[in-house]
């Protein structure tokens, strides 16, 4: 039985979903502080409660929880009948791609299922402002780099095409009613964490993604990291990748929502990141400047379906939002370690 929240008065409620876990928590924090009232809709399957704690200590404000799925129709109802929800921004996912080819059904019942339990929610209680978290899996292997957002989507996993469903699904709402204000944000590498250092990424098991795996073995969880492939056309043979600070990811979405007080209508599709392209090589380097540690690796056979190049155009992102990735590899390397250090163990 969920028991709901008084409502309060507030001009700006945003209802985040998914909003305990990495990317989330981080644009809850960027939220609380420009002055919006968030009410955070987490599950918890890839998640910790804790975070809703560490986000009062470093705002100083406790937003408003809900445990539970959206695919819980009943549940949506009351909390969307009792507060005045002016957007939505729509984290809850699985993400793992390798989890996604084991577990096609799983995928698309959560992401693309779930997902238009939320829309018809939204529509049934007249809130039409939404963001939506995307991804560049949704691109595959691109014909070319730096990826526009107009480029051939081909996603090579369950998890990809569970994006590319959401995102069509937006767009037909959209094509029926235009008073909607819809933004699809297809991200690229989110890394680092909050200055701080007490909210960060916290993968279960052995980490999917190259910076949390570098954090474990410079703390001296993993003995050494994979280098998956030496003889791609880069400059130094490792596949070369787009990797954003998660502190300009969230403050992508403060843009996207400021766009929606200037537009009565729109369908936004951008990409979120920094342009750069910089190699596993490249982020090992910069890793081990900022830990004082040096990183073992070794080099081992590339993985299938992995291209040498994979980073965006941010421009439209630039000129329609006026955002901009302001953080450094470096940066992202010395948070990412803060928040390792900080956080042996996660948050356990």
């Amino acid at each position: 039985m969920i028991v709901i929240a008084a409502a309060t008065i507030m001009d700006k409620n945003i209802l985040v979903t998914g909003g305990l876990g990495y990317i989330g928590s981080h644009t809850v924090v960027e939220l609380v502080n420009s002055g919006y009232h968030v009410i955070i809709v987490d599950n918890l399957s890839n998640s910790d409660k804790q975070v809703l704690n560490r986000i009062e200590k470093i705002t100083g404000v406790a937003p408003i929880f809900y445990p539970i799925d959206i695919g819980d129709r009943e549940s949506l109802n009351l909390i969307f009948s009792a507060h005045k929800i002016y957007a939505v921004i729509h984290f809850a996912a699985f993400k793992a791609v390798g989890e996604s080819v084991a577990k096609p059904l799983v995928y698309y019942r959560n992401n693309v299922a779930s997902s238009m339990l939320l829309f018809e929610a939204m529509k049934e209680y007249g809130v039409k402002n939404i963001i939506f978290s995307s991804s560049a899996t949704v691109y595959g292997r691109p014909d070319f780099v730096p990826i526009k957002e107009d480029a051939r989507l081909s996603p090579v996993s369950p998890y990809g095409w569970s994006k590319v469903m959401v995102e069509q699904v937006l767009k037909d709402v959209y094509f029926n009613d235009s008073n909607w204000n819809i933004s699809i944000l297809r991200y690229f590498n989110p890394v680092g964490s909050h200055k701080s250092g007490l909210i960060g990424e916290n993968p279960n098991g052995i980490p999917n993604n190259l910076v949390p795996y570098i954090n474990q073995v410079a703390i001296g969880k993993l003995e050494y990291l994979r280098v998956f492939g030496a003889d791609y056309d880069t400059p130094d043979g490792t596949g070369v990748r787009d990797y954003i600070h998660v502190i300009d990811l969230a403050n992508g979405h403060l843009e996207a929502l400021k766009y929606f007080d200037t537009r009565r209508g729109c369908l936004s599709i951008l990409n979120l990141g920094t342009g750069m392209g910089y190699s596993v090589l490249d982020v090992i380097k910069a890793f081990e400047a900022v830990c004082g540690r040096t990183i073992p690796y070794q080099v081992v056979s590339r993985r299938s379906g992995d291209i040498a190049s994979y980073y965006a155009d941010p421009s439209l992102a630039n000129q329609e939002l006026g955002w901009y990735a302001k953080y450094s590899l470096a940066d992202m390397c010395r948070d990412s370690w803060n928040w390792q250090i900080n956080n042996p163990d996660g948050y356990q």
